[in-house]
């Protein structure tokens, strides 16, 4: 992939961009995939979808990775803050299943 300072035109830049933007996508495709699976684990080893030290965990670690990258720090956080909260909004109706009452289908 070619860095931002090799791009010698807007029409090469905004490529750029859209390829980012598609690698982007690509990832949190599969991070959602994974989300999904965490709901089903947690729903055998009986944990709920909120776990604040994970929360808490995942927040820090991101927080290092933007300050190495050269990302902003604070947006890095706020985005994942938001990005955790879905998540979890997700994992908790999965969690309660298509009647909402957690039970699994055929039970």
């Amino acid at each position: 992939m070619r860095a931002p300072e090799d791009c010698h035109s807007l029409v090469q830049l905004r490529a750029l961009i859209d390829r980012i933007d598609r690698d982007v996508v690509r990832l949190l495709a599969l991070r959602q995939s994974c989300i999904d699976r965490a709901a089903e684990l947690k729903r055998y080893e009986g944990l709920p979808a909120r776990i604040p030290a994970r929360v808490e965990e995942v927040v820090e670690r991101v927080r290092e990775a933007a300050e190495q990258e050269g990302f902003d720090v604070e947006l890095g956080e706020t985005l994942w803050r938001r990005l955790i909260e879905w998540s979890i909004e997700r994992e908790e109706a999965l969690l309660a299943g298509p009647d909402g009452t957690g039970a699994e289908p055929g039970t």
